[in-house]
């Protein structure tokens, strides 16, 4: 692990985001309620935010870190069809929450998936990336990203 101890505690915060396209009729079926396993969206949310509290368990030599927020929407996009998922986490702490957004992402998209397979196998999880970050040494952070409109 990275020896972080020397560093200042400040205000990190980082924003993830990532879509889902579906066929048609999957992206139907979870925007009316009518998904085999039940409420989609609230589930992956939720396993969002339980995967970024979780990070530091997921992915060696990463820092366990005090979260102070952990925010998951998914939106959806009827003309892709299907959702784009956002992540933002953020703490004080002497090492960013970058892992924990990218985590929540991969994870809420992850279980879309598992909640709408039984309609869809052919669902593409794409585009997962940082989008910005800030606080710490290094300067902040906005990726040039567009995804699907």
């Amino acid at each position: 692990m990275v020896d972080v101890s020397a560093k200042e505690a400040t205000v990190r915060r980082a924003i993830a985001i990532g879509q889902i396209q579906m066929a048609a009729a999957t992206f139907q079926a979870i925007e009316t309620g009518n998904a085999p396993k039940g409420d989609v969206l609230g589930t992956a949310r939720l396993a969002g935010i339980m995967a970024a509290k979780q990070t530091a368990h997921l992915i060696p030599l990463c820092h366990p870190l005090p979260l102070q927020k952990v925010e998951v929407s998914i939106t959806p996009v009827a003309d892709l069809p299907g959702y784009r998922i956002q992540a933002e986490v953020k703490t004080k702490a002497e090492t960013g929450v970058e892992m924990e957004a990218l985590t929540a992402v991969s994870i809420a998209a992850l279980t879309l998936y598992d909640m709408a397979k039984a309609l869809d196998k052919g669902i593409k999880i794409q585009q997962i990336c940082l989008f910005s970050k800030s606080g710490g040494k290094s300067e902040d952070y906005t990726a040039a990203v567009e995804l699907h409109p």
